[in-house]
């Protein structure tokens, strides 16, 4: 165990790093829910909403659950699914607005799972659209930006993945060890055709939802001003801004959702989420009414659409709206035990191990109008929405914007300890392949591998402290 002086030094650490860790309890702020750490932790609007305003909520829930249907169908405002897609919903994917993960049985579908497909560019007009940040990536010509497992009746579905392990033990320095499980894809079953001989493919799971809005609203130049992507101070961190374009506001910004940053804003997600994930037209993404469909599939772009016959897309921009409202409004759950002697000295750990260069605890939101809930709080999401090399372990070598294939925006904490009771299960990082908390910790490497190995050298006590604190965030 660390002696007196070394845990004085530590807790001073802390107190540098977050001088109001004592509103650390509400880590949303004002907006922070109380409700019970239950099943339903992540799915309560921000505790400060008025009664009038949670309405907009509830039926932006109520569209988020929403089971979509193919066309025709008897039910117009229902339909438009696929024809190609991930999901019947949102919530399909977001199960009770947490984290997705892997199958867990080799004949169980991948629903929160997504396969990411793209090639290098290959011509002088792909160049342009990635230089001018139109694009993040060039599709795959033939299926896309995403693999779709389901199709509507009457039409093949593009292909299934799938996933082995190969085990990787690692030691501690007191003798222990662990076994991470390093995964390996491939896609199985392809009705369309072989892939490019350059494709690239990365495994994405679906993100918690809950505090987007509180993410959106941190100002830019706040983030900005953590990154330092040629690492001019020398302190091994080099946190680096991803660039790409808004629909919303038709121009280039800042990237701060998705596991590389790829997407500027709440509006901008919904709008991709609802054309690959579900095949479903938008106000920003009208031309999809085939969502994901290319030239190379016209079996797919001669179905039945869904299309609105006043607004000509099948998501019309009150649902969108509701939608997204919904998405931003999503309360950060209260934290438990933070207290406790134990989660104390993890806090301690945390910043003496570095976690904190990239995992930067707290922000304060900046101010609008249209969203009060959301203004002016102090918020703890332990995360800078920078990208980091994160070393070639969990490298997908697929560029996106301006990360590179080695490159993952640093994701938020919050919320990270109440990930089995939401949702079932304990996988963590961008593929789920991390079996905890740990796991996740030790597959870091390139920036974070100075932290990492301070890791390696905790004792079980140790590890175990700085474990309760992670779990009470």
């Amino acid at each position: 165990m660390m002696s007196a002086p070394r845990l004085l030094f530590l807790f001073s650490l802390v107190a540098a790093a977050c001088p109001a860790a004592a509103d650390e309890r509400l880590p949303g702020g004002a907006a922070t829910s109380r409700k019970p750490a239950n099943t339903n932790a992540f799915s309560h609007p921000s505790a400060n909403m008025p009664l009038e305003r949670q309405l907009d909520f509830r039926v932006g829930d109520g569209i988020f659950r929403k089971l979509w249907a193919s066309s025709p169908s008897s039910t117009v405002s229902s339909d438009g699914l696929g024809p190609l897609f991930n999901a019947r919903s949102c919530q399909s994917c977001h199960v009770k607005d947490g984290r997705g993960r892997p199958p867990m049985a080799k004949d169980e579908a991948a629903v929160s799972l997504f396969l990411r497909l793209s090639i290098p560019a290959q011509t002088d007009v792909d160049h342009a659209l990635l230089a001018d940040l139109k694009r993040t990536v060039t599709p795959e010509p033939t299926y896309g930006v995403q693999l779709q497992p389901f199709s509507v009746q009457g039409l093949l579905a593009e292909g299934r993945m799938e996933i082995g392990y190969t085990d990787m033990p690692v030691q501690f320095a007191d003798g222990e060890t662990m076994t991470l499980r390093k995964p390996n894809y491939r896609v199985a079953d392809l009705n369309y055709g072989p892939l490019h001989p350059q494709v690239m493919i990365s495994p994405r799971v679906t993100p918690p939802m809950i505090g987007l809005g509180l993410l959106e609203m941190i100002p830019e130049a706040d983030i900005l001003k953590h990154a330092d992507p040629e690492d001019i101070d020398g302190d091994g961190i080099a946190g680096k801004a991803n660039s790409v374009w808004s629909r919303v506001e038709g121009r280039a910004m800042l990237g701060r959702f998705g596991w590389k940053a790829g997407m500027p804003t709440i509006a901008d997600q919904t709008a991709e989420a609802f054309a690959n994930d579900i095949g479903l037209s938008t106000p920003l993404v009208p031309q999809t009414s085939h969502g994901d469909c290319t030239p190379a599939q016209q079996a797919c772009i001669a179905m039945p659409v869904g299309d609105d016959p006043t607004e000509h897309v099948e998501v019309p921009k009150k649902m969108f709206d509701l939608t997204v409202f919904y998405a931003q409004h999503l309360a950060v759950p209260e934290r438990r035990n933070a207290d406790a002697p134990a989660v104390k000295r993890g806090q301690a750990l945390f910043a003496s191990a570095g976690c904190g260069g990239c995992h930067t605890p707290s922000h304060v939101t900046g101010s609008d109008p249209a969203k009060p809930e959301l203004s002016g709080q102090t918020i703890f999401p332990y995360t800078d929405l920078l990208l980091h090399d994160m070393g070639e372990g969990l490298a997908d070598n697929r560029p996106e914007g301006l990360a590179n294939g080695r490159q993952w925006r640093t994701p938020p904490l919050w919320g990270i300890g109440l990930t089995r009771v939401v949702g079932g299960h304990d996988f963590l990082l961008h593929d789920g392949r991390a079996r905890g908390v740990l796991e996740a910790i030790l597959w870091h490497d390139g920036e974070a591998a100075t932290a990492k190995n301070r890791v390696l050298q905790m004792n079980r006590a140790e590890r175990g402290d700085l474990l309760a604190f992670i779990n009470s965030l």
